[in-house]
């Protein structure tokens, strides 16, 4: 039977932040973090309370309150037959809430943030949360990204320590590194923000000026959705150069440089070469 094991703490207290090193600590296999589902270092099934418009919509969707949610969570478990989960609430009843809403397991063991982070902790999470408005997902940019197109993140490479056998002549010091992500939610007091299309189209511009091959973009047609962004591009090429490899070299820079200076997520870049012109420094010097 799976064990169902439960992390209670304040919001903003450092709960998703710490949530790793419980699971590594104790062997467990997934955790349930605002409405996600993550396994290791990937996020299975779920979307996440923070892309929420509302406070309001953020805990519903952290309950879990739409079925089509819930049984999406539900189906993934079944399949991959954990044999232990963490629960992260802000209290005991949000826990046992989810908990009968997914169908799991009483929880057997309870731990609260205090027991796993020092009051240090605690509280300078507390002033990050009130100061800078973020949030952690406890799981790798590389798989956050896509759900959390829009919004601020960055990488967050987290260093825990235990000292093992601490009644021992000689203790020993386990070290854990753990890869967690940065986000601010879009219900964050501080506000939303808003990146025009026309804006898009004049970072990918900046972006090919210099690329070798590449005279001049043309049309830029941006395709929006809630996972992010594809974009469609002509280009006019340099006779001579190789249009592949020109075209590929823009894609890479593009992409680069939009998630860069935007924080959205490329989905694709679909980069066209429409004419084909000679170059024109040639040109004049042969003349």
């Amino acid at each position: 039977m799976m064990e169902v094991y439960a992390l209670v703490g304040p919001s903003g207290t450092g709960k998703s932040h710490h949530a790793l090193y419980v699971a590594q600590e104790y062997g467990i296999n997934m955790i349930i973090d605002d409405g996600l589902l993550i396994k290791g270092s990937r996020i299975l099934a779920g979307r996440s309370a923070k892309r929420s418009p509302t406070r309001v919509g953020a805990i519903r969707t952290a309950l879990f309150s739409e079925d089509s949610h819930a049984q999406e969570i539900m189906e993934t478990i079944k399949e991959n037959q954990p044999a232990n989960i963490l629960v992260l609430g802000t209290s005991l009843g949000m826990v046992e809430k989810i908990i009968q809403r997914l169908e799991l397991p009483p929880a057997k063991t309870i731990f609260n943030i205090e027991d796993i982070a020092s009051q240090r902790q605690i509280k300078k999470a507390q002033q990050i949360r009130n100061r800078f408005g973020t949030h952690v997902v406890p799981a790798p940019t590389v798989e956050v990204k896509p759900k959390f197109s829009g919004t601020i993140i960055a990488p967050l490479r987290s260093f825990f320590k235990k000292q093992i056998g601490e009644n021992q002549p000689l203790p020993t010091t386990k070290h854990l590194w753990v890869e967690q992500t940065i986000v601010r939610p879009t219900f964050n007091y501080l506000g939303r923000f808003y990146i025009a299309n026309h804006v898009i189209s004049e970072i990918t511009k900046y972006a090919c000026h210099d690329i070798p091959g590449i005279d001049h973009i043309g049309k830029i047609h941006v395709d929006n959705s809630e996972h992010g962004l594809r974009l469609h591009i002509d280009s006019t090429v340099i006779f001579g150069y190789i249009i592949p490899d020109v075209l590929k070299n823009a894609q890479e820079k593009i992409k680069e440089q939009v998630e860069q200076m935007t924080s959205l997520h490329i989905i694709s870049v679909d980069m066209h070469a429409v004419h084909l012109v000679f170059d024109k420094s040639a040109e004049s010097s042969i003349s």
